[in-house]
């Protein structure tokens, strides 16, 4: 489609120069939606028509707070990836903090 898409399983996460190069689109909940356009309305909006309403969400990169950004992108990894994927993560996370 012309840029750039990150995938897990298969499945769009987060995309990159959407509709420009100064956005990217984050695929999170409609309530992680909410919550993003509350606290941070400068820099996040819902995507166009019915994606937007489903949760994705353009982000102005040049505006967003890296921090929030990486939280978005781990939450709608988290929503993206299988049940596996899901597991094999909460155990290495597990491990680490046992290390």
């Amino acid at each position: 489609m012309g840029h750039a898409d990150f995938r897990v399983g298969g499945k769009i996460f987060a995309t990159l120069g959407y509709p420009d190069d100064l956005h990217g689109t984050i695929m999170l909940s409609p309530l992680d939606q909410d919550l993003l356009l509350q606290r941070h309305a400068k820099a996040f909006k819902p995507a166009a028509g019915a994606w937007g309403k489903a949760g994705s969400t353009s982000v102005i990169l040049k505006v967003a707070p890296k921090t929030v950004v990486a939280h978005a992108l781990e939450s709608a990894w988290s929503r993206r990836a299988t049940k596996q994927l899901l597991a094999e993560r909460t155990s290495r996370s597990t491990a680490r903090k046992h290390q």
